[in-house]
């Protein structure tokens, strides 16, 4: 059995490694090394695929957030709710801008932002919503769009570890994660399901004033060289990564399908379990592509198991092992822990499998069985 990666970036670029320097090339032949021409094809390519309006490249997905809070002229004291249950960067941000983070509790079935902690934490101030469609699954993209109408919102979607995912609506409809609120962002960290070979990130949106307003801001505020109209950063893809990422979008789709189909294994293997609750994944599951693949260890030894998993040289991680609220950047005397019951069970529950679109099935039988062993 080949060594098992929780993320095998190796195993991938193996199987598309003549196209990805091909167009690695391209770029050292051209020499257009910042906003070159792969940079403006891997936009429209991208734009394309999620049936968006306007995609803007980005250095990275925590400027893409930054830089879509920006664009909606957001102002000091502003709240903006947001998950407990995530990644430091979507709060960061918020508190970079001197807005005011409002945590929220998640939902238990999900771990996305709970829909009623949403309603309850508007307050006069709120100008903002931020769902993160955490671990690669949509959020409930249609209540939280109707609560945002219903109080004058705007909806920013932290879609870093969900690009490709769908959101299905009530009418049947179906869009792509990042693209249903006023404004998307998201990473292409290594990692992602969507990973370049350094940082790089986009912003989303349909709206063309936004957008407008937002390709000026990542280039320090120009349209023309020199004329600064409004406040920016410098925060530009790289002609490099685009060239990677133009590679891997075409099989974006069949790396999605790659995690659903292990996730599916993974399930089958550990469903029934009394101390595992595992994702649920149906056939024709196209909400979750699984970024992470994470279960629930529930009247068990969750770091004991980590521990055993890691001595048989099987990696794992727990995200996230701190909820927001509890950090000490993000103390604050508004959160109680009572607010937060979710989120506090979660942080001692959960355990990430490797996920990846390498993963074979005697690697996943090895590490489902010690995953058993260790429960028994």
């Amino acid at each position: 059995m080949k060594k098992i990666q929780m993320v095998d970036l190796k195993g991938q670029y193996d199987q598309i490694k003549e196209t990805v320097n091909a167009s690695i090339q391209e770029v050292l032949d051209n020499t257009a090394y910042i906003n070159g021409p792969q940079v403006h094809a891997f936009q429209k390519n991208l734009e394309e695929y999620l049936g968006c309006k306007h995609v803007i490249p980005c250095a990275n997905g925590t400027d893409a957030l930054q830089i879509a809070m920006m664009g909606l002229d957001l102002k000091p004291g502003d709240e903006v709710i947001t998950a407990d249950f995530t990644f430091a960067a979507t709060v960061e941000v918020i508190a970079l801008l001197q807005l005011t983070p409002v945590l929220v509790d998640v939902n238990l079935f999900n771990m996305n932002i709970d829909i009623d902690a949403i309603k309850k934490a508007i307050t006069p101030k709120t100008r903002a919503i931020v769902p993160v469609h955490l671990f690669g699954r949509a959020a409930n993209m249609e209540a939280i769009m109707e609560i945002a109408a219903q109080h004058n919102l705007y909806v920013i979607e932290d879609n870093a570890q969900a690009i490709g995912a769908n959101c299905k609506f009530s009418d049947g409809s179906k869009r792509k994660a990042g693209t249903i609120g006023h404004v998307g962002a998201t990473s292409f960290f290594p990692s992602k399901n969507l990973g370049a070979y350094g940082d790089g990130g986009a912003i989303f949106t349909n709206d063309d004033e936004l957008a407008h307003k937002l390709r000026g801001i990542v280039n320090h505020g120009m349209y023309v060289r020199y004329h600064h109209d409004v406040v920016g950063v410098n925060s530009r893809l790289d002609s490099v990564q685009a060239a990677v990422l133009n590679a891997k979008l075409p099989k974006l789709d069949e790396y999605n399908r790659a995690r659903q189909e292990a996730a599916r294994k993974y399930t089958k293997a550990l469903s029934g379990h009394k101390n595992i609750i595992a994702p649920e994944i149906c056939d024709v599951c196209d909400c979750h592509v699984f970024h992470q693949y994470t279960l629930r260890i529930v009247g068990a030894d969750r770091n004991g198991l980590m521990q055993h998993l890691l001595d048989k040289g099987i990696p794992c991680a727990i995200y996230y092992p701190i909820p927001l609220h509890a950090q000490k950047a993000y103390l604050d005397p508004r959160y109680k822990e009572e607010d937060f019951p979710v989120t506090n069970l979660l942080v001692n529950e959960v355990i990430s499998l490797p996920m990846h679109t390498e993963l074979d099935d005697e690697q996943i039988q090895f590490i489902t069985d010690s995953v058993l062993e260790f429960l028994k």
